[in-house]
């Protein structure tokens, strides 16, 4: 079969992820607009460096996609460990 579903599906995941990071940012309730931001700052980087990671993550998704023909069963199931619980952490070369 091809990549194409599986792409689409990992897209989504991955738009997901990244929207989910700006939930937990709001503006302060008091104060002025600017004066909130700049107290929030540590957030707002930490929101900045989270979504430069996912996107490089997607990025290198990709790359690794446009090496991969076709995929099977055994390929889709392989990140279930053969049907137990998912393991959905990074694993390392």
């Amino acid at each position: 079969m091809e990549t194409e579903r599986l792409e689409t599906f990992s897209d989504g995941v991955f738009a997901i992820a990244a929207t989910l990071l700006i939930l937990e940012l709001r503006l302060p309730e008091t104060g002025s607009v600017t004066s909130g931001l700049l107290h929030l700052w540590p957030s707002y980087a930490a929101y900045a460096i989270s979504f430069l990671t996912i996107g490089i993550m997607w990025i290198n998704h990709h790359s690794l996609f446009k090496q991969v023909d076709r995929v099977d069963r055994t390929f889709l199931a392989a990140p279930t460990e053969g049907g137990r619980r998912p393991d959905f952490s990074w694993r390392g070369a």
